[in-house]
C-alpha cells in the first residue's frame, strides 16, 4: 500500500488560471484490499468509478494546457467526493452490490482510509489550486468532471450532460448557455442530481472560499470509448477556454450554500 498513489497530477500551465478535477476517475485498489469481496466485473461498473472521466480529463488537460488532479482510487474504497463526516463516505451497498469488504468496518479502518487516501487526494487538490492562484495572481476557475449512467432503475435518462451546482452561478450560467447552443444536446441543470452537497469537493475547495467553479456530468455511454472521449473533449475545450477568458470568473466571491451556514475555521482546516 505504501507505493499506491492516492491521486495523479497532470501537468499544465498554472498561469492560465484553470484547474480540472476528476474525483472518480479511476477504479484502482491497493493489493491489501483484494476486490473488497466483489467480482471483477463490479470494477467495470459505475459503482467503482466514473466511466470515461479519466480519458476526458487527460484529453482536456492536454488540449487546454492546464493542470488536472485525478483521484487514484475506486469510490468503493472511500468516496473522495464526500465530506469526512458523510455517512456515505464508505458504502456498504451500491446499486444492488453488497460490498463485503466494507461491512463490518472498524473505526480504525475507517480512519485509516481517510488518512491514507481521502486526505492525500484533497491535499493535492488544495495544493494545486493554491499553486494556480499564486502563478496566475487571480482566483482559479475549477471545473470538476463526472459521469452518470444512461438509465437508473430501468428508466432512461434523457440528458447528454448536466451541470451541477449549489449557489455560485458565475461559471454555471455561461457553461449551461454554451452547451445549450448545440441543438442536438439535452443539457440538465442540477439533473439527475442536485449539486448542493455539503462537504463534497466543490463545497470544500471552492464554495466556502469564493472560488468560481462548476461540476459537469457527461452521460457514460457517450464517453465509454476513445471516439466518444475525443468528441466530447473537442466540444468542451473551446467552451472551457472561453469561460476561462472572462475576468469575472477569476475573482473571489462568497455565495451562501443552500445546505446551511458554513463551518467554522477549525472544521475548514481539515
Amino acid at each position: 500500500m505504501n507505493n499506491f498513489e492516492s491521486h495523479h497530477v497532470l501537468s499544465g500551465n498554472h498561469d492560465q488560471g484553470m484547474i480540472i478535477l476528476g474525483d472518480h476517475a479511476m477504479n484502482r485498489l491497493p493489493e491489501r484490499y483484494g476486490r473488497l469481496g466483489l467480482p471483477e466485473t463490479a470494477f467495470a461498473r459505475h459503482i467503482a468509478y466514473d466511466i470515461g472521466i479519466e480519458g476526458l480529463c487527460r484529453r482536456l488537460s492536454a488540449i487546454l494546457g492546464v493542470p488536472a488532479v485525478l483521484g487514484g482510487f475506486s469510490r468503493l474504497l472511500i468516496d473522495p467526493n464526500r465530506g469526512e463526516d458523510d455517512p456515505t463516505l464508505i458504502m456498504k451497498i451500491s446499486d444492488g452490490a453488497i460490498i463485503a469488504g466494507n461491512h463490518p468496518i472498524s473505526d480504525e479502518e475507517w480512519a485509516s482510509r481517510i488518512e491514507s487516501f481521502h486526505r492525500p487526494y484533497h491535499k493535492a487538490v488544495a495544493d494545486k489550486i493554491a499553486a494556480v492562484a499564486a502563478a496566475s495572481g487571480v482566483a482559479p476557475l475549477v471545473l470538476s468532471l463526472h459521469s452518470f449512467t444512461p438509465a437508473w432503475k430501468g428508466v432512461a435518462r434523457p440528458w447528454h450532460a448536466s451541470v451541477l451546482w449549489d449557489s455560485d452561478p458565475r461559471a454555471v450560467r455561461p457553461l449551461l448557455a454554451k452547451l445549450r447552443e448545440y441543438p442536438d444536446l439535452v443539457i440538465g441543470d442540477n439533473e439527475p442530481y442536485d449539486g448542493a452537497l455539503r462537504g463534497d469537493t466543490m463545497y470544500r475547495h471552492c464554495l466556502v472560499k469564493g472560488i468560481p467553479h462548476a461540476l459537469l456530468e457527461v452521460r457514460q455511454d457517450l464517453i465509454a470509448d476513445e471516439r466518444g472521449i475525443a468528441e466530447w473533449a473537442e466540444r468542451l475545450a473551446p467552451i472551457f477556454s472561453a469561460i476561462n477568458a472572462d475576468p469575472a470568473l477569476h475573482a473571489y466571491e462568497i455565495h451562501p450554500s443552500r445546505t446551511g451556514p458554513y463551518p467554522g475555521p477549525e472544521e475548514t482546516k481539515r
